[in-house]
């Protein structure tokens, strides 16, 4: 599987990482729904068995349950993969909302108990989760800047942060990369968060190219009529009309754009995302073995001339229909 470079001085990682938030459960306020944890490790070994070479987590998916899982899958093939999770979040089993909190002591114990559950002496890559609460942003990086000192952790990044953010901590320690959402539906980085991170030299991980599985094609509105009360996608504003209808006949648009290649509409939704300028690589998650398999071709399909034409004029159609409603 190809790979590139993150960032100027991180590592050499494949275009796709499977990214592990549904794994978590239903134990959460964000849960996608129950999970078996025997599909959770098949899915996590499959990857693997693909030439991916790195997995996304965090602390709070799950309230700790993903973290647990990947470390029980990678039970004797911790070597083969990179590591990637965040802190600065956390949850109550009760379902309150989740709090962010970014004290040095709270993100020194959170690195520990992370350790303790993936079942490591290091992680790969340590992201603050979210920039909040802004004021310590500081204290949190030059935490885990110390812990890139101490080795345990060998690379730093973050997820969500605006440049202006990224701009304040970057002279604490060098970021290795960005973790933004970006699809076919959110396209809000590529204004000024893309062109400051290719300037930098920092590199860019994509979360939820599929829009939470929106542009695997596999969805309709039975389907999302049916999502059970503990998926939180049934009240997303992507999954809720009026921008469901609008959702899924852009879906139907690029079908047969993927269907001429004979690949899928979700390989041609990271495909696209994979083109984009100053984008290193696309976290892909899946629930059970196979999915992963389904989409892992996308790392390597460049999109021709023509086909990214005419994704750009089902994206134009699906906008100027946003903006008549």
């Amino acid at each position: 599987m190809t790979t590139r470079r993150l960032g100027d001085h991180g590592p050499e990682i494949t275009r796709i990482g499977l990214g592990t938030w549904a794994i978590g459960g239903s134990g959460w306020r964000y849960g996608w729904g129950a999970q078996d944890d025997a599909d959770s490790i098949s899915v996590i070994h499959e990857a693997i068995e693909l030439g991916i070479n790195w997995i996304d987590t965090a602390a709070v998916y799950g309230l700790g349950h993903s973290e647990t899982v990947v470390g029980r899958a990678l039970k004797g093939r911790r070597d083969k993969v990179l590591v990637a999770t965040k802190c600065g979040r956390k949850g109550k089993p009760d379902g309150s909302p989740l709090e962010s909190v970014l004290d040095a002591a709270s993100i020194r114990a959170e690195l520990e108990d992370s350790l303790r559950r993936l079942d490591t002496d290091h992680i790969d890559l340590y992201q603050v989760h979210w920039p909040v609460p802004e004021e310590k942003i500081e204290e949190a990086w030059t935490e885990i800047a110390g812990a890139v000192k101490a080795g345990k952790v060998r690379w730093a990044g973050v997820s969500n942060f605006s440049p202006a953010q990224m701009q304040r901590i970057q002279a604490i320690h060098p970021i290795t990369s960005l973790q933004p959402p970006y699809s076919m539906l959110r396209r809000d980085i590529e204004k000024e968060i893309l062109p400051f991170c290719r300037a930098q030299g920092i590199g860019v991980i994509c979360y939820s190219p599929l829009q939470m599985g929106l542009l695997t094609g596999a969805f309709s509105r039975e389907r999302v009529a049916s999502l059970a009360l503990d998926d939180l996608r049934g009240s997303n504003p992507y999954f809720t009309e009026p921008a469901l209808g609008r959702n899924l006949a852009l879906v139907e648009k690029l079908r047969p754009i993927a269907r001429r290649r004979g690949r899928s509409v979700g390989e041609l939704a990271i495909a696209w995302v994979l083109a984009q300028p100053g984008v290193t690589a696309a976290i892909v998650g899946g629930r059970r073995r196979g999915q992963a398999r389904e989409l892992a071709g996308a790392a390597d399909w460049s999109l021709s001339p023509e086909e990214a034409a005419a994704v750009g004029a089902a994206l134009a159609e699906r906008e100027a229909q946003g903006a008549a409603s």
